[in-house]
C-alpha cells in the first residue's frame, strides 16, 4: 500500500559499496560518449568536444555574468536554452506541494575546489554542481539513465585517476580499488569472426535448405496410411465388401418376409370366421343366475 505514508516503511536499501562504484564508472564512461549524450536530449552539435574540461580558474568564478559567458563560449548556452523552453507547470496536485513547475536537465559542472563557482552557476536554470570527491549517481545518471553532459574543470579531471584508479595503478584514495574491467577487450565483431582460430572452429555452411514437412493423419489420409501399411487398402477393400454381402443378406431375409406375409393372407381372407367359444368360468356364472329365478317362479304358482 502507497498511501497514507508511515514512518516505519522501508525507505531506504542498503547497496553493496563495489556496486555503487561500479555504477558511479559506468555513468562517467557514458558521459564521454556523444551518441548517448544526444540520446538523454543535450544540445551539444557544436561543442568543441566530449568530455568538455575547462581551466580551473573556472572554480573561482563568483558572478553569474561570468558564468553565463563561459558557457556561451563552450558553446553549451543551447542546452540551457532547451531547459528554459522546457519549463512548464506540473500535471497533479504537486502543484498544491511545492512542486509547482518542472523543467529539463542541463549540464553538470564537476569541480575540484569551491572559490566561488557554486555562487556563479547556481542561479542558470537546469545546471547541478557537484564536487568530484562526492558524485552522486542520481545527478550522473538521472532516472538511472546514463549520459548526462558534464563539464568538468582540469584539476577535477585529473583526480578520477586517483579515485578510481587505471586499469595499470589500483587507486590511491580508496582501498584495494581498481577500474573494472571490460566483458569484451576487442570490441570489433567483423575482425574477430574473421579471425583463423574462430574459422578453424566453426562449420561449414548448411546451404541446403530443408523445408518443413506437413506431418498428416493417417487414419484420416488413406495415402498416408497406405504408405504406412500397404496391406491397409486390402482391409479396406474386404471390409467393403463384407459390409455390401451383409446388406445384400439382410435385403434377402427381408424379401422372404414379406413374400410369407403375402402368402398367409388371401387363405386367411376365404375361410369363414368361427364363433368364439364362451370360457368356462362365464357359463357357470350364468347357470347359477338361473337356479334362483327358477325357484321363485315355482314359489309363485303354488
Amino acid at each position: 500500500m502507497f498511501a497514507p505514508t508511515k514512518t516505519w516503511r522501508r525507505w531506504h536499501r542498503r547497496v553493496n559499496i563495489m556496486q555503487k562504484r561500479y555504477a558511479i564508472c559506468s555513468a562517467l564512461a557514458a558521459s564521454a560518449l556523444p551518441a548517448l549524450v544526444m540520446s538523454k536530449g543535450h544540445r551539444i552539435e557544436e561543442i568543441p568536444e566530449l568530455p568538455l574540461v575547462v581551466e580551473d580558474k573556472v572554480e573561482g568564478y563568483k558572478k553569474t555574468k561570468e558564468a553565463v559567458l563561459l558557457l556561451k563560449k563552450l558553446k553549451a548556452w543551447n542546452d540551457i536554452k532547451k531547459v528554459y523552453a522546457s519549463q512548464r507547470m506540473r500535471a497533479g496536485k504537486g502543484k498544491m506541494r511545492n512542486r509547482r513547475r518542472i523543467q529539463r536537465r542541463g549540464p553538470c559542472i564537476i569541480y575540484n575546489e569551491d572559490n566561488g563557482i557554486i555562487r556563479a552557476f547556481r542561479n542558470i536554470p537546469g545546471i547541478t554542481l557537484l564536487n568530484v570527491n562526492k558524485l552522486n549517481l542520481l545527478r550522473l545518471a538521472p532516472g538511472g539513465h546514463v549520459g548526462r553532459f558534464c563539464i568538468w574543470t582540469e584539476s577535477a579531471f585529473r583526480k578520477l585517476d586517483d579515485l578510481y584508479g587505471t586499469w595499470r595503478k589500483a587507486a590511491t584514495l580508496k582501498s584495494d580499488y581498481n577500474l573494472p574491467m571490460h566483458k569484451m577487450t576487442n570490441t570489433d565483431i567483423g575482425r574477430i569472426m574473421r579471425s583463423q582460430e574462430i574459422q578453424k572452429a566453426l562449420r561449414a555452411p548448411k546451404k541446403k535448405i530443408q523445408r518443413r514437412v506437413l506431418k498428416k493423419n493417417p487414419l484420416k489420409n488413406l495415402r498416408i496410411m497406405i504408405k504406412l501399411n500397404p496391406y491397409a487398402k486390402t482391409m479396406r477393400r474386404n471390409t467393403i465388401l463384407r459390409h455390401a454381402q451383409n446388406h445384400k443378406l439382410k435385403e434377402e431375409k427381408k424379401a422372404k418376409a414379406q413374400a410369407k406375409l403375402a402368402a398367409k393372407a388371401p387363405a386367411a381372407a376365404k375361410a369363414p370366421a368361427a364363433p368364439k367359444a364362451e370360457p368356462a368360468a362365464k357359463k357357470a356364472k350364468t347357470a347359477k343366475a338361473a337356479k334362483p329365478a327358477a325357484k321363485g317362479k315355482a314359489k309363485a304358482e303354488a
